[in-house]
């Protein structure tokens, strides 16, 4: 079922997708796209609703006129979000985003608790998450803080979020207790009026995701609203818990190889369909005749689709294998270990390192190769692809992951547990 209802997804994603990148608005008509199919629910697990609603022989649940989905594996997850990255990098981003904090109950919750706290209402409602559970890096400010107020805290401070805050039906977010200094994980409902929310979808790249500036201003958050905590001390974090900020990075990756294949397939049509201008060395007789038949068969434009393609395959293999290892470390709950989650780490950090360097080589090679049909036009409008690239692969550093694997080959370290943006 998946693939066919992605692909409907993503097909009607990219029909408009240059008149949304231009508009820049809010993504609400996109989350109403999503939801109708069913997307935001895809990692949790089916529930019955009440009022006599249950699950179909499909397996659906459904209440009324509505139809909710779920109980997919992260491997489907991770295919959806590269379909819909490749008609829409800001869409991918921000159902990327959603799917694992719509794990944060798992993720964060003591050992023996279940993910109650959130995963049955968002079955319910098909909500749709937005926010972050990292810790912010310090030069951007203190970030937020939960303080005991009666049987629950109250949330105050701000936050920059990349995803999600301006049209999310819930906010998960991380905030530091001032009572015991651990990271707290709130689930938050924006429409308080202590939630005031700034947008931010004048960018370079990625204009559609949500993005924004989120103030809590003494925003009370009940008991059963706490999903879970981050200890302090970084040493003392589970295994599984630690699997959580993979988990984030390795979609993000699928995004960014979304975004590089759907720019080389859009690409190549235009390739198809413009005939490139006559070069008097355009090879020996058979590349001549080639060349004269079909618009595309210039040998120096195949030799750059061969390169491009190659690439992008390439990235592919990566972050197959990375998605493997972590769906595996997924299965295997909290009885994972600190070695098992090093080897996974290790995996995503090369498939962060491919990713980002094919994504932007990709996106900047198809506007030499297509020349007049990158931006201005109203026509391809290619050069979205490049600024989406860019926009994604600057939240993290390549560098910084190739030494973290050199480390770990060369002398058997593990990569370090880290909680920030």
């Amino acid at each position: 079922m998946w693939p066919r209802v992605t692909r409907e997804v993503a097909d009607d994603l990219a029909a408009d997708a240059i008149a949304r990148d231009r508009a820049g608005k809010p993504p609400y008509d996109e989350v109403a796209r999503l939801r109708e199919a069913g997307l935001p629910t895809l990692l949790t697990p089916p529930a019955f609703l009440g009022n006599g609603a249950g699950p179909d022989p499909s397996g659906h649940v459904t209440h009324g006129t509505h139809v909710t989905h779920g109980g997919a594996d992260w491997r489907t997850a991770a295919a959806v979000i590269r379909e819909i990255a490749a008609a829409d990098g800001s869409i991918g981003e921000l159902i990327a985003r959603h799917y694992v904090l719509s794990w944060s109950s798992r993720f964060f919750a003591a050992a023996d608790a279940t993910a109650a706290g959130l995963e049955p209402s968002a079955v319910a409602h098909g909500w749709l998450l937005g926010g972050g559970t990292d810790l912010p890096d310090p030069e951007t400010g203190p970030g937020l803080t939960l303080s005991p107020a009666g049987s629950g805290h109250v949330l105050n401070g701000r936050r920059t979020f990349a995803a999600g805050v301006t049209v999310a039906d819930r906010l998960v977010v991380g905030a530091t207790s001032t009572r015991t200094g651990e990271l707290l994980i709130a689930l938050v409902n924006p429409a308080h009026p202590g939630v005031l929310t700034g947008t931010d979808n004048d960018r370079l790249g990625q204009r559609l995701t949500g993005a924004g500036s989120v103030d809590f201003d003494n925003v009370p958050v009940a008991a059963d609203d706490i999903l879970g905590a981050l200890p302090r001390d970084e040493h003392a974090v589970s295994a599984f818990t630690a699997l959580a900020p993979l988990a984030l990075r390795l979609v993000l990756s699928h995004v960014a190889l979304g975004i590089a294949e759907g720019a080389l397939a859009e690409a190549r049509d235009v390739s198809r369909a413009v005939r490139p201008a006559p070069r008097p060395d355009a090879g020996d007789a058979t590349d001549s005749a080639t060349y004269a038949v079909r618009p595309s068969g210039d040998p120096y434009l195949l030799l750059a689709y061969g390169e491009l393609a190659t690439a992008a395959h390439t990235a592919a293999a990566v972050v197959e294998r990375a998605t493997d290892a972590l769906e595996q470390g997924l299965l295997t709950g909290r009885d994972i270990g600190m070695d098992e989650r090093a080897e996974i780490a290790v995996l995503v950090a090369a498939a962060e390192a491919v990713t980002s360097r094919s994504a932007v080589d990709i996106t900047t090679r198809i506007l030499e190769l297509t020349e007049g049909a990158a931006s201005f036009d109203g026509r391809a409008a290619l050069d979205r692809f490049w600024r989406n690239a860019r926009a994604l692969t600057a939240q993290s550093s390549p560098a910084h992951r190739l030494r973290d694997i050199g480390d770990h080959y060369l002398n058997g370290t593990h990569p370090p547990f880290t909680n920030r943006a």
